[in-house]
């Protein structure tokens, strides 16, 4: 029998919870504060823990942080106001498995603690299943795992027909085999963990874990524990012995996303781990030797941090072995629809629904839209759209506002924005463009004519036919303006 601890300053919902989950089968145990939560995940053992972000003593990311530590591998739900949902997203990002908005709905919340619970068991139950099975079985697995198309835990990959993912898939493959530590660039939602597993799974170690682990959200007190573990007696709360990550991941792959939010100690005690591979847990003097492969993930350049003295640069260097850079989505167009197609597959699964596929005006706009959050940003709406359809095929109905309706002016350039805007020239590198704020093309003066003309053949993929229409202008005179500003395509 599952057991399951609510953690919420509301005693009512705390009661209720507890009342609802026990007639489904479940054990379960409340607390009002998170301190006292913190207190039971101490004695007892938990499979999952539903917390309230907002406690009066503890915020949900700490305690979504102290609970990891405790027992890594309890699921972690969130309970949340609609208001704070942004910072719930943010829990999740840091190993929460889900969150939930109040007010609580009996099947919502019995449907994501029944998805977060089989998560659990399939992250516990892989390992073991491999370790035990027969050659011919691991090879098979290993054989799916470097197809490219299947995972161990069923989860398939998507690379893509574009040429920027033809040339990741070649330099996954190229770098899979090797030992060599990576370094994975690339902006907010596109898929460096995703990419870091393919890597693990096409190598020889791909029956051995992957361990990720967010430097950001490794607090300051507890990212050693974290890391390299510790032994009873170590700190406050040390009451056992405890495996850090690189522990967990040997033999295997670890996986530090966001490398460089990494604390400067901690970069120290790394440093130390790749010049000898051998961790020593906190408290401890016995040196742990571990055999783990390093692949980094990054959304700034670490070589601006490195020059800043935020990075030590003696880590950069033996982390930047290979570097795979992912370009965003908006350059990807040729695979936006692969991926939508993917994503309403694992939604249709996710919400128990027989969504068919796209019309032919969602398509368009899909391709059209600039997708700032990447593939995360599309899935959360094909997502959201499954879940808004009732017939066969997705219509624009289902589809928010700003990719119905994009804004492809940013609301400085709005004439209601007094100061001056001043802009890169992205065919220029090194200079800049001045102009007056506008929304209309044929009210700006020569300079931010030429910038507006920039700014949404960039938004628009440079489709002069789609920036002629957003520009209020025909494509000829569009053409002519070309001409006119030395802008070549």
């Amino acid at each position: 029998m599952e057991r399951i601890l609510i953690v919420d300053d509301n005693n009512d919902i705390c009661l209720l919870l507890e009342r609802f989950l026990t007639k489904q089968g479940y054990k379960t145990a409340s607390a009002l504060k998170g301190d006292d939560g913190l207190a039971l995940v101490r004695k007892d053992s938990f499979d999952l823990v539903i917390c309230d972000f907002k406690l009066p003593d503890i915020d949900g990311l700490e305690m979504l942080r102290r609970i990891k530590v405790l027992s890594p591998s309890t699921a972690v739900i969130i309970i949340t106001g609609y208001s704070d949902v942004r910072i719930a997203v943010q829990a999740v990002k840091h190993g929460a498995h889900d969150y939930v908005t109040k007010p609580l709905y009996p099947d919502e919340i019995l449907f994501t603690i029944k998805s977060a619970l089989e998560r659990r068991l399939q992250a516990q139950s892989q390992p073991a299943a491999t370790e035990t099975a027969s050659p011919a079985e691991k090879a098979s697995i290993t054989k799916s795992a470097k197809t490219g198309n299947l995972a161990p835990n069923g989860k398939r990959f998507i690379f893509g027909k574009s040429r920027a993912a033809e040339q990741l898939q070649k330099h996954v493959e190229l770098i899979a085999p090797t030992n060599m530590s990576v370094i994975i660039t690339g902006e907010t939602g596109t898929g460096k963990e995703f990419v870091a597993n393919a890597i693990h799974l096409r190598s020889k170690r791909a029956d051995k874990p992957f361990v990720a682990i967010d430097c950001g959200a490794l607090s300051r007190e507890l990212s050693g524990s974290e890391l390299f573990g510790h032994v009873k007696g170590a700190f406050t709360g040390a009451l056992s012995d405890k495996a850090g990550s690189f522990e967990f991941a040997n033999g295997g792959t670890l996986f530090l996303d966001e490398i460089g939010n990494l604390s400067y100690d901690n970069q120290i005690k790394l440093l130390r781990v790749l010049q000898e591979r051998k961790i020593r847990r906190v408290g401890s003097n016995v040196d742990v030797a571990v055999d783990v492969r390093i692949i980094c993930a990054t959304n700034e350049e670490l070589r601006d941090a490195v020059r800043q003295g935020r990075f030590r640069e003696d880590i950069f260097h033996r982390i930047d072995e290979f570097r795979v850079e992912l370009v965003p989505l908006r350059e990807r167009r040729a695979d936006i629809m692969i991926f939508a197609d993917h994503f309403l597959e694992l939604a249709n699964q996710q919400l128990e629904k027989e969504v068919l596929g796209f019309d032919d005006e969602v398509k368009e706009k899909l391709r059209d839209y600039y997708w700032h959050g990447n593939l995360r940003e599309l899935q959360n709406v094909i997502k959201r759209a499954v879940l808004l359809t009732q017939g066969e095929y997705i219509s624009v109905d289902a589809l928010p506002h700003e990719i119905v309706h994009p804004s492809y002016f940013p609301a400085e350039d709005a004439l209601m924005a007094p100061q001056v805007q001043v802009y890169p020239d992205m065919l220029r590198p090194g200079t800049t463009v001045i102009s007056q704020p506008a929304s209309n093309l044929k009210s700006v003066s020569e300079n931010a004519e030429r910038a507006a003309i920039l700014k949404v053949l960039e938004k628009t993929g440079y489709n002069k036919t789609k920036a002629a229409e957003v520009l209020n202008i025909d494509r000829k005179t569009l053409y002519n303006k070309l001409k006119a500003y030395d802008i070549h395509l």
